[in-house]
């Protein structure tokens, strides 16, 4: 079975989010189970130079843009396995940034041409194409609409996975003449009609065989006015072929036995190391060392969407009334970013915010914290949580997406758990919980211990998920 993951980022290369976790790890594992699969992506300028410097030109040619001539290079390198196709085109590609840009209809229309248009070039058909969010979605709407003319095309089979709806690519309907040289023909409600523009991602889920979301709840969600952004009302059309996967996390790299990047190892059967990652953390962000105390973190983008509202809101109280250590990690809007910067100088014994993105600190910080909160308004499905349970910290979430699936809330009578959460998104609900966890802390070293191990147990690792994908994509054949 020969398959082609196409995506608009992936780790180690360049990563703005999960989509390039997912990119990395999901094709190392299926490759692993003996799938030949080859991922695509852009060459942005971005790439580490240890990685241009790996990659061999393969070959070159002109794609119409429009009716524009435009140069597409194919360059290629090998890793852990698996070949990597990068589509190279200096104007799109060579930016500060990956996306953002005025011309991103363009540029991901000219990458969505160039992957379709490789595969005969290079001499990979795949039997499946999988592509992944609105800068990929039109390749299954350019097979059937623009290169079905092309014989050994015609049975590839599509697969479109969402990874966060937000995003969707929409833009005026003379992009399908001035990029894509296209006629209306999709201009439609069972195309790419959006409100009288064109909807990148709604044309990718009308045409692909099947549509994969992130974690079941989300698959469920994105049918709703709620959390389907618009796109509610196509995916309960297509809600036959609508599949919720849970992603994984790369178990090589997030190892709290063997992470190089944590100053103390540790393991479920050998904890002590756990408890001297908490003191290095306390000394390396500042803190007052003491061991008592709950460090309670988040490493995260500082958005509304990540629930940074309802942590605002009730810092003031929790600093007051419980004896805790806050740790916050990332960038994102200015708000949050000034505001906790603001409760660090008023409280600087019980809290530090690192306005920064530091991915040594971030496993430091899971290593060593107790409790890691993800309040999160919707979340498709969410690394972070898992990640924590591999590190024996116990994640504290809202009832949403891939949080609900993956974190199973401690329930005093039987014990169960892998962590806390909390239904009915207002910081209220969150306060009361982080006091159910607090007391849990304080009053029941037991319980917590057992908690620890539970969620260091939880198998959160890709093997399952890369099994769900091959049964798809053997469905498909």
């Amino acid at each position: 079975m020969k398959i082609l993951f196409a995506a608009s980022e992936a780790a180690p290369f360049f990563k703005t989010g999960g989509l390039g976790d997912v990119a990395h790890a999901l094709p190392k594992e299926l490759a692993k189970k003996g799938i030949d699969i080859r991922v695509v992506l852009p060459y942005y300028s971005a790439m580490p130079q240890k990685y241009q410097d790996m990659t061999e030109d393969v070959l070159n040619f002109t794609i119409k843009v429009g009716l524009k001539d435009v140069y597409c290079g194919i360059k290629t390198l090998q890793l852990d396995g698996i070949t990597y196709y990068f589509i190279d085109n200096q104007d799109y590609f060579y930016r500060p940034s990956l996306y953002g840009h005025w011309d991103d209809g363009e540029r991901f229309g000219f990458f969505s041409m160039a992957i379709i248009e490789m595969m005969e070039k290079v001499d990979f058909i795949p039997d499946v194409i999988h592509v992944n969010d609105w800068q990929t979605a039109m390749v299954p709407v350019l097979l059937v609409d623009k290169y079905h003319w092309i014989e050994a095309y015609q049975s590839i089979r599509k697969v479109l996975t969402i990874h966060n709806i937000l995003f969707q690519g929409i833009y005026n309907p003379e992009i399908l003449y001035h990029v894509f040289g296209t006629g209306t023909n999709i201009l439609r409600e069972d195309g790419v009609y959006y409100y009288g523009d064109v909807n990148y991602l709604k044309g990718g889920i009308n045409f692909s065989d099947v549509v994969t979301t992130v974690s079941p709840s989300y698959a469920n969600e994105i049918q709703t006015p709620e959390f389907g952004m618009g796109l509610e009302g196509v995916l309960q059309y297509n809600s036959w072929k609508i599949r919720g996967i849970i992603n994984g996390i790369d178990y090589e790299m997030n190892d709290p036995s063997a992470d190089p990047r944590i100053p103390y190892h540790y393991s479920k059967q050998e904890k002590s190391g756990k408890a001297k990652n908490k003191r290095a953390l306390q000394e390396r962000v500042g803190l007052p060392v003491e061991a008592d105390i709950p460090i309670l973190a988040s490493v995260s983008r500082l958005t509304s969407q990540k629930g940074f509202q309802l942590i605002q809101e009730k810092m003031e109280e929790l600093v007051h009334t419980r004896e805790v250590q806050i740790i916050i990690l990332g960038t994102g809007d200015e708000e949050f970013e000034r505001s906790f910067l603001y409760f660090q100088e008023k409280y600087p014994d019980k809290v530090r915010s690192i306005i920064d993105f530091d991915i040594e600190l971030a496993q430091q910080i899971y290593a060593g914290a107790d409790l890691f909160l993800m309040p999160s308004a919707f979340e498709p499905c969410g690394l972070s949580q898992m990640i924590s349970m591999r590190y024996g910290t116990l994640p504290l979430v809202h009832e949403t997406g891939g949080l609900k699936d993956t974190v199973v809330p401690y329930n005093f009578a039987t014990g169960e758990g892998t962590g806390f959460s909390f239904n009915g998104f207002n910081s209220y609900n969150l306060l009361g919980t982080i006091y159910r966890a607090l007391d849990v802390y304080e009053k029941q070293p037991k319980a917590w211990e057992m908690l620890m191990d539970q969620a260091m147990e939880a198998d959160f690792s890709w093997q399952q998920p890369a099994l769900d994908y091959i049964e798809i994509y053997e469905s498909l054949l």
